[in-house]
C-alpha cells in the first residue's frame, strides 16, 4: 500500500542535499551497507509470536523533564525491549497484523503511538517524545566495539499522509546510542583542567512533516533530518511516498556513522547510502543499542502519527 504526497518536487539527489563531513582517505572508511555480516539473533525482534506482550508499569518515566524515573520501567515479556528512563515509552506498544506489502511471511509488526508524550497528567502543549529501546547492551553482554563493524536495519511503515498528526516538525525517529571518549573541563581557577571521560550520543534519522495546515501552501511535504558532524541536524532527502521503507545505520572502525534508506522492503545496497557523518565531531567507539522516538504535541488529546516497525535486526561484520 503506497500513497504519494502532493507537493512541488525539488530536483534534489540524495547526495546533493547532504553535508558529508570532509575527511582524508586515511580518516574515512567506505560506507558499510547495514545488514552486512552475521545477524545477532539474541537481539532485535520479528514480532511473529501471537502472544507478544509489553508490560507498561505506568506511569511512564520522564527524567528529561522532571528528573522522575518512576520505576519499575516498562519492558516486553520476551526481554528484547524496555522503557527509556529519560522519556518513557509510547502510550501504545501493540503487536498488529503486518500492513500489506511487508516482508514475505511476516504476520506481525509493532505499532507505536502516543497521546501524552510529556509528564503524566501535565500537558506541556509543545512537542515531546517517547522512547522505545531495543535491549542490545544487556543481551549481548556489553556494547559492541566499532572494530566489529556493527549495523542495524529496520522496516518502517509510513502510514498514509491523512493519518499523520497535523503538526509541522518531527514525528518519528530511528536512532542509535553510541559511545566515545572526550576531554571534559573539570575544576575551577588555578585547579581548572580536563578529564578524559566516556560520552554517549545519539545519531539517527528523524522524520519531519511540513504540514499544509501551517505552511501556507496547499500541500504537505516530508523529509528526513539527520544528526550531523557538528552536532546540529540537517535536512536530508525528501520523502515522496508512504508505505514501507527500509532504513539502516552502520558504524565503522574509523568512528563514522553511515545512514542508508530507501522505499520498499528489499535489503539495502550501496546505492541506498544517504550520508556518512561524525556527529558532534566525535568518533564512535562502541554501539550500545538502537531505539525509536514517537513525537506529538503533548496536549493530552491529539494522537501522534501511528508508526509501525518490523524486523529490526543487528549485525556484525567481524
Amino acid at each position: 500500500m503506497k500513497s504519494t504526497f502532493r507537493f512541488r518536487l525539488v530536483a534534489l539527489s540524495l547526495t546533493s542535499c547532504l553535508l558529508t563531513v570532509a575527511a582524508t582517505p586515511a580518516q574515512a572508511s567506505e560506507p558499510l551497507v547495514p545488514g552486512t555480516g552475521t545477524i545477532l539473533k539474541q537481539v532485535g525482534d520479528d514480532f511473529e509470536d501471537p502472544d507478544w506482550k509489553y508490560i507498561f508499569n505506568n506511569p511512564k518515566s520522564t527524567e528529561d523533564n522532571d528528573k522522575s524515573q518512576r520505576l519499575p520501567a516498562g519492558k516486553s515479556v520476551n526481554g528484547r525491549w524496555y522503557e527509556g528512563a529519560k522519556r518513557g515509552h509510547p502510550d501504545i506498544v501493540e503487536r498488529v497484523e503486518t500492513p500489506p506489502g511487508g516482508l514475505e511471511g511476516s504476520t506481525g509488526s509493532l505499532l507505536l503511538r502516543s497521546v501524552r508524550t510529556g509528564i503524566p497528567g501535565r500537558p506541556s502543549h509543545r512537542m515531546q517524545q517517547d522512547d522505545f529501546i531495543g535491549n542490545v547492551n544487556y543481551r549481548v553482554g556489553g556494547s559492541i566495539p566499532v572494530s566489529r563493524s556493527p549495523s542495524v536495519v529496520v522496516r518502517v511503515f509510513f502510514p498514509p499522509i491523512d493519518t499523520w498528526e497535523e503538526r509541522s516538525g518531527p514525528t518519528f525517529a530511528f536512532r542509535s546510542a553510541v559511545t566515545t571518549h572526550i576531554n571534559k573541563p573539570s575544576g575551577n581557577g588555578f585547579f581548572r583542567g580536563s578529564s578524559y571521560e566516556s560520552e554517549t550520543y545519539y545519531p539517527g534519522f528523524f522524520v519531519e512533516l511540513d504540514s499544509k495546515k501551517y505552511n501556507g501552501r496547499d500541500y504537505d511535504s516530508a523529509n528526513f533530518r539527520i544528526r550531523a558532524s557538528r552536532g546540529g541536524d540537517f535536512k536530508g532527502p525528501q520523502i515522496t511516498q508512504t508505505g514501507w521503507w527500509t532504513m539502516g545505520m552502520s558504524f565503522t572502525p574509523d568512528g563514522q556513522v553511515h545512514y542508508f534508506a530507501k522505499p520498499g522492503i528489499e535489503d539495502l545496497t550501496a546505492e541506498d547510502h544517504v550520508t556518512s557523518q561524525f556527529p558532534y565531531g566525535y568518533r564512535c567507539e562502541h554501539f550500545s543499542t538502537f531505539f525509536f522516538n514517537v513525537c506529538s504535541v503533548d496536549d493530552g488529546r491529539t494522537w501522534s502519527t501511528p508508526w509501525i516497525v518490523d524486523d529490526p535486526a543487528v549485525y556484525v561484520l567481524r
